[in-house]
């Protein structure tokens, strides 16, 4: 008999979190588990049609807020009980809390994967962590940062285990030739410009208008460089007046959410982050697989993925505006041989195939916990 895992999360946007269950789901072992989805806002659903095209069960209990979320505890028990789930792996803090009172409510086992560090959440958020944390069996931490935030702001309330954030490095492999060629032209894009890109929701912990400046600096010294910008968030249009002050609009693309990122990956030559903080960036790791070069801040759990000045470059999170020297300065070799050591970095040490074994053998020492092996 299948062992049946429920993944909770708010939503099934195009968030790292939530980008990584069809990503995962596509390497478990499905002989011996059974994956269902709940989420909670229905406007936010771009991976649904993938996590279902990988085999996944997913149902939307409509919540408008996080207080709304919270109250879909009796529906999702009612779903537990119709569907025999053995156990929950909860996403996300108010994922997270939900899941915990069902625990409490059903004893079902509740593992919770913390993507953030604690310092970074609101005050109300961070309390409610704090207070709850001890009701489930098991947390992952997505990166050492994250586990150490935890280990300061709450203590040793429920065991904390790390489980690097993977990349499938089969699939996100860098288009070349004719291909890529034409879809830069299409753009707009000339043969002879540097992309520089990123890919992000737009919240405030990715600073995108300070991205935007550092592309202005840069540019203004080295015009062959190209920015584009794929999301979209809360922030779009304060994003889009600040092109339009610094007269970017013309030099920076920002074609919105976009489901195919491979060939947008395989349009930059550059890969640049300025994060204020961070867990273990999902877009990061995959820019890496696709050969990018990557310049950064050193915003929480990326310090554990670049070693600096070899499978990228990195600035304090507070110096920011060094990147723009960074990027004025680099050349078609330094892009090329960063590319080169950050495909090499993902696949050596930061595989999705390394991650799904390791959260297959969380799910069954847990339940063999809960049953008392």
């Amino acid at each position: 008999m299948k062992i049946k895992v429920l993944h909770i999360i708010k939503s099934l946007g195009r968030g790292g979190a939530e980008m990584l269950l069809p990503e995962t789901l596509a390497l478990h072992n499905q002989q011996k588990f059974e994956f269902h989805y709940i989420y909670f806002l229905p406007w936010k659903d771009q991976m649904v049609s993938a996590i279902e095209s990988e085999g996944g069960a997913v149902s939307c209990l409509s919540a408008n807020n996080n207080i709304a979320l919270v109250r879909k505890y009796s529906e999702v028990i009612r779903y537990i009980k119709k569907h025999n789930i053995d156990i929950i792996h909860a996403h996300l803090p108010w994922a997270g809390f939900l899941a915990r009172f069902v625990h409490e409510l059903q004893k079902i086992p509740v593992i919770y994967t913390e993507h953030n560090k604690q310092e970074r959440y609101h005050r109300v958020t961070f309390g409610l962590n704090k207070f709850t944390f001890s009701w489930q069996n098991q947390v992952v931490a997505v990166s050492s940062d994250v586990k150490n935030s935890i280990s300061k702001n709450i203590g040793k309330k429920v065991t904390v285990k790390t489980i690097l954030n993977g990349v499938n490095t089969e699939k996100f492999i860098k288009l070349e030739g004719d291909e890529i060629l034409s879809f830069k032209r299409n753009l707009g894009i000339k043969d002879e410009e540097l992309v520089v890109g990123t890919i992000a929701v737009f919240r405030f912990q990715k600073r995108l208008k300070e991205w935007l400046q550092v592309f202005k600096k840069a540019s203004d010294y080295n015009p062959l460089l190209k920015g584009v910008i794929v999301g979209d968030g809360p922030l779009k249009e304060e994003l889009y007046e600040e092109r339009k002050r610094l007269g970017l609009e013309d030099k920076v693309l920002m074609p919105g959410l976009q489901t195919n990122t491979i060939e947008w990956f395989s349009a930059m030559d550059v890969f640049m982050m300025t994060s204020v903080f961070e867990g273990l960036p999902i877009a990061l790791l995959e820019a890496m697989s696709m050969k990018c070069a990557i310049l950064t801040t050193d915003a929480g759990g990326v310090k554990e993925v670049i070693e600096d000045g070899i499978s990228g470059k990195m600035v304090s999170v507070n110096k920011w505006m060094d990147l723009s020297n960074m990027l004025s300065e680099i050349d078609k070799d330094t892009i090329e041989n960063l590319g080169e050591a950050a495909r090499k970095r993902v696949e050596t040490r930061f595989s999705l195939k390394v991650m799904v074994q390791g959260l297959e053998a969380t799910y069954l020492r847990v339940l063999n916990e809960q049953n008392g092996n």
